[in-house]
C-alpha cells in the first residue's frame, strides 16, 4: 500500500516545491517594481560596475579582429643581389612555398620596382636620367595569418630560411610592432581577468549589503517564520530569488550599455579606418556569450543575496531560546 501511496506522494511534494519557489521568483520581483527608485539605484550601480570590464573585454576582442592592412605589415621584405636572374627568383620563391607554406609570395621586378618608384616619388625626370636600374629582385613574403606568437614563429622560420641562401643580400622586417602589439594584447587581457574579479566582487558587496537593509527591515517577521518551525532555506528562498534578479537586471542593462556604446563609437571608428584603407565594423556579443553574462549576473546576485542571509542566521540561536545571540 505504502508503495503505491509513495509516487502520489512525491508528484504532491514536486508541485508544492514548483509552486512555492515560482511564487517567490515572481513576488519577489513584484517587491522590486514597487521601490522603483531604490531598485534602480541599485540596478545602475550593478550594471555600471558589469560594464567596465565588458566594454574592455569586447574593445580586444574588436581588436584582435581589426586588419589594419596586417598582411602588408607582417610581410617579410627580401632583396636580392645584384645580378641574380629572375630563375634564382623564382627557385626560392617555389622552395619557399614548399618548406614554409607561406600566405602570399609576391616577386617584384626590377622595372616593376622602379615603376612603382617613379609613381610614388614623383622623379619621373630625373630617373629617366639613369643609364641603367639599380634596384634590385625584391619578394615579399606574408605569413599566413593568426595569433602574435604564431605570425612570430612563422616569421623567425622565414627570416633564418631566407638569410641561408646565397643570392639573398638583405632581409627586412620590422617585427618590433608586432611584439609591442601582442605583449599589449596579453596585458589588455589580464587586466580584463583582473577587472571581472573585483568588479564581480564589487558586485556581491552590493546586493550584499542592499539584501541585508532588507534582511533588517524583515527581522521580526524572519523570527517569527522561525519559530513556528520554518527552515533556513525557506527563510532564505524570497531573498535569494531578490538577489537574482538585481544580478539579472544589472547584467541586463550592462549589456544596453555595451550596445549603445558600440553604435555611438562605429560610425568615428569607420571613418578612421578608411584612413587605413580598410573596412570593418564593431561586432557585439554572440548569442552564448551574452546567456554567460545573464548568467554569470544572476549568479552574483544569487551569491550576494546568499551570503547576507546566511549571516544573518547564524545570530540566530538553533534551539532553545529564539533571538539574538
Amino acid at each position: 500500500m505504502n508503495m503505491h501511496l509513495w509516487p502520489r506522494q512525491l508528484r504532491r511534494k514536486n508541485r508544492a516545491w514548483v509552486r512555492r519557489h515560482s511564487y517567490s521568483f515572481f513576488s519577489s520581483l513584484g517587491v522590486l517594481l514597487q521601490h522603483r527608485i531604490g531598485t534602480l539605484m541599485t540596478v545602475l550601480v550593478l550594471g555600471i560596475a558589469m560594464f567596465l570590464p565588458l566594454g574592455l573585454y569586447m574593445t580586444l576582442d574588436n581588436l584582435e579582429g581589426m586588419n589594419l592592412r596586417q598582411d602588408e605589415w607582417s610581410a617579410v621584405t627580401v632583396f636580392f643581389k645584384s645580378g641574380t636572374t629572375q630563375a634564382e627568383v623564382e627557385r626560392v620563391a617555389d622552395e619557399l612555398q614548399k618548406s614554409s607554406d607561406p600566405k602570399v609570395v609576391t616577386i617584384i621586378s626590377p622595372s616593376e620596382g622602379m615603376a612603382e618608384f617613379r609613381e610614388a616619388s614623383g622623379f619621373g625626370k630625373s630617373l629617366d636620367m639613369l643609364d641603367e636600374n639599380p634596384l634590385p629582385w625584391v619578394m615579399q613574403v606574408s605569413p599566413q595569418p593568426g595569433p602574435t606568437e604564431q605570425v612570430e614563429k612563422q616569421v623567425e622560420a622565414l627570416m633564418g630560411f631566407l638569410q641561408s641562401i646565397d643570392s639573398v643580400e638583405v632581409t627586412q622586417f620590422d617585427y618590433k610592432w608586432l611584439q609591442r602589439l601582442g605583449r599589449m594584447m596579453e596585458l589588455g587581457k589580464a587586466a580584463v581577468s583582473a577587472l571581472i574579479l573585483l568588479f564581480g566582487l564589487a558586485v556581491v558587496v552590493v546586493v550584499a549589503n542592499t539584501i541585508r537593509l532588507d534582511v533588517a527591515s524583515h527581522a521580526e517577521e524572519i523570527e517569527i517564520l522561525a519559530l513556528v518551525g520554518a527552515g533556513n532555506a525557506f527563510v532564505r528562498q524570497p531573498f535569494l530569488y531578490t538577489g537574482l534578479w538585481y544580478g539579472l537586471m544589472g547584467s541586463v542593462l550592462a549589456l544596453a550599455l555595451l550596445s549603445l556604446t558600440m553604435l555611438y563609437l562605429g560610425r568615428p571608428l569607420g571613418l578612421l579606418l578608411e584612413t587605413y584603407g580598410t573596412a570593418f565594423n564593431l561586432h557585439g556579443l554572440g548569442f552564448s556569450d551574452t546567456l554567460w553574462v545573464l548568467l554569470g549576473g544572476a549568479i552574483l546576485g544569487w551569491s550576494g543575496a546568499w551570503i547576507s542571509v546566511q549571516r544573518y542566521l547564524r545570530r540566530l540561536k538553533v534551539g532553545g531560546r529564539l533571538g539574538r545571540q
